[in-house]
């Protein structure tokens, strides 16, 4: 998929958080390996797989059984290494953590919520002040400093508490299901405000959510957890191509498509690179004409044909079959034309098709099926 945020190669970088946890807790253990070089990690899984746990065992909350932690780019860089007795308590691990509930301070102002964190590890009053004013400004709240959290709306508080474990320049963020309780027209434009923020972040950040968007937007690598063991670990690119496990194709199993707003009736998506653009029939808010946007299409609403179809749909390209992977009485099948796509189909339609690698089809999908969101 040419438009996931990702390159279509593992990433070479040096690996800045090098980890393994094994965590007991009643019938549940977690056994998880991490090596994470600087950018978004994002860790999914079912509920129970072992996700917050491995947070809270990272953020020195709760003890693993064995293992070792170490960060490279903090000041202590070994938090964790129970065969040498080393065991870092949680004010002393450079990280950073965010919830999806904010918990912010009801009683003080977006600048001293801000400044809590690192008044807390000795910074002076008036510097952690003005660091805390910086991190309101690059999350876009510089102009509510001197508001309390009762005054803000869900999505500013998230974004406040984001800058709260920012301002403390912290080697580790962690963020557990950050925009889970937010609505969805809020949690569209606190993503794009978040991912924007992740990217200028220069440590490792480790993102757990159940969210497909939020996954392949903000994420550079999908690592995917079940049972508290890894079931698999890739670039979106690489795990929306094969992915492993249902669960995984559940996730990830959206065409997602970056490019440029053309404001309607209809809208339409440039899609970048494409030279083709994607007609939807919603009209999306708070996007103008020339703005960024990201369009998502389900692969079950992707039709292909062997001729070209007539009738009702918006969009329809010319594409040429590249893979084909079944999947008990379905099939994911890769489709490259103007639009790269992933359609998921019956195996009868494979076999009445004749669908294999090389086979030249058309694919449909209704303007009603595509989802367009800020990019």
């Amino acid at each position: 998929m040419g438009a996931v945020n990702a390159a279509a190669a593992p990433s070479p970088d040096p690996v800045a958080l090098d980890a393994h946890l094994v965590v007991e807790a009643g019938d549940f253990s977690l056994d998880l390996e991490l090596g994470c070089a600087v950018g978004v990690t994002a860790l999914l899984g079912p509920n129970g797989s072992g996700k917050t746990t491995a947070l809270t065992a990272l953020a020195g909350l709760r003890r693993p059984r064995a293992g070792h932690v170490r960060v490279a780019d903090a000041p202590e860089p070994e938090w964790l290494d129970l065969d040498r007795g080393v065991d870092l308590p949680a004010d002393r691990r450079s990280v950073g953590l965010v919830l999806a509930e904010p918990l912010l301070f009801p009683h003080l102002d977006l600048v001293e919520n801000v400044a809590f964190g690192p008044r807390s590890r000795g910074m002076p009053r008036r510097a952690a002040r003005a660091r805390a004013s910086l991190e309101l400004e690059r999350v876009g709240l510089g102009d509510l400093a001197r508001r309390r959290p009762g005054g803000l709306s869900s999505g500013q508080a998230q974004r406040a508490a984001l800058a709260r474990a920012l301002a403390t320049d912290p080697a580790l963020l962690l963020l557990d299901e950050p925009l889970s309780a937010l609505d969805p027209q809020t949690r569209s434009a606190t993503r794009a405000d978040l991912a924007r923020r992740l990217r200028e972040f220069a440590g490792v950040t480790l993102l757990v959510t159940h969210d497909p968007v939020d996954a392949l937007t903000m994420a550079d690598r999908l690592v995917f957890l079940d049972g508290g063991r890894v079931t698999q670990d890739g670039t979106p690119a690489d795990v929306v191509a094969h992915p492993r496990t249902a669960y995984a194709a559940q996730v990830v199993g959206l065409n997602l498509l970056a490019g440029t707003v053309r404001s309607g009736p209809p809208v339409v998506v440039a899609v970048d690179g494409a030279g083709a653009e994607v007609v939807t029939a919603e009209e999306p808010g708070g996007l103008a004409d020339g703005s960024r946007a990201l369009a998502t299409v389900d692969p079950a609403a992707v039709s292909v044909h062997r001729e070209r179809p007539a009738g009702s749909p918006r969009n329809v390209w010319p594409v040429v079959v590249t893979e084909v992977t079944m999947a008990g009485q379905r099939a994911r099948v890769g489709l490259d034309g103007p639009v790269p796509l992933v359609a998921e189909i019956t195996a009868g339609s494979v076999a009445e098709l004749g669908v294999v690698a090389g086979t030249r089809l058309w694919a449909s999908v209704k303007a009603t099926e595509v989802r367009v969101q800020p990019g």
